[in-house]
């Protein structure tokens, strides 16, 4: 598992770490709260820092002094080999996006299809945009980090942030390119065929995308067009599908049914199963003939 600087000197200090994830090389995200803390950072990767609550008493050190300018939705952006220093005085809480810098050229080339020399973020600090508020808040905050069948949701937000900070953030803003049409046939079969194969496991946006021979980006539009539901929201409905399909016609126990269908948690598994049909599997079960 890859280890990321940032993630480390936090663990060291007074901040509290509430929930992490690996989701795949290159990526990671932490949930963490401070206070009374003063730490200096420079990482080997990116960093992007989302304020979830308070931090109006966070301070940035800068040439001219110490700064404040925090607050929720606010963001930093802290580029590889970049270094800075804080002062927190009250409380924070936030979430950490880590990045190599390996997996932020490897999105950028198969989106754009292009390679530059270098793909390099700006630094950012106590900065607000919608468009980056609107994916944490609905994305990684909406859901569970531990819960498998959500993986695939936690990828695809992860894709979409990296992608909004090249596109906005970066030496070379490139517009996105268009997408124009669904899957070809016979590609869209092979993957819902996977997808199908796969409902036990925690998908991921770049395993749908590699079996398409797509970048994850092309790939979950092209998908959407083609099945007017975006990657996640069909793997789920799938995965609900499955599961009411073999608590009606089948014995085996609900827990095995929760993990047959990507669930690592009967009581997640449940209310999700509750919050689509109405009730919970036991009592779909129980209200068999």
């Amino acid at each position: 598992m890859l280890t990321y600087k940032a993630f480390e000197n936090l663990k060291h200090h007074n901040a509290i770490l509430h929930d992490s994830v690996a989701l795949h090389s290159g990526i990671q995200l932490a949930a963490w709260s401070n206070n009374r803390d003063n730490i200096t950072q420079y990482c080997d990767h990116h960093t992007l820092s989302l304020y979830i609550a308070d931090g109006y008493e966070s301070y940035h050190k800068t040439a001219y002094g110490w700064k404040n300018g925090g607050g929720p939705d606010r963001f930093c952006l802290m580029p590889k080999e970049s270094e800075s220093s804080w002062d927190i005085r009250d409380d924070l809480s936030f979430v950490h996006l880590y990045c190599t810098d390996e997996h932020l050229r490897e999105i950028g080339e198969k989106i754009w299809d292009r390679s530059p020399a270098a793909f390099t973020l700006d630094e950012k600090t106590f900065s607000q945009d919608e468009r980056i508020t609107a994916l944490y808040r609905h994305f990684l905050l909406g859901s569970d980090w531990h819960q498998q069948a959500n993986q695939l949701t936690l990828s695809t937000a992860s894709t979409l942030l990296l992608t909004h900070l090249i596109q906005h953030y970066s030496n070379v803003q490139w517009r996105l390119p268009g997408v124009k049409g669904g899957l070809a046939p016979v590609v869209l079969r092979r993957v819902l065929d996977w997808i199908e194969a796969h409902l036990a496991q925690p998908l991921l946006l770049a395993d749908l995308a590699a079996e398409a021979a797509l970048s994850e980006y092309h790939f979950a539009r092209m998908f959407r067009q083609s099945m007017g539901l975006a990657p996640h929201q069909y793997v789920m409905q799938r995965r609900m599908a499955q599961a009411k399909r073999q608590i009606i016609n089948s014995d085996l126990p609900l827990t095995d049914i929760a993990l047959a269908c990507g669930f690592n948690s009967a009581s997640h598994f449940s209310n999700r199963f509750r919050a689509v049909y109405g009730i919970t599997p036991s009592q779909l079960r129980a209200s068999r003939p």
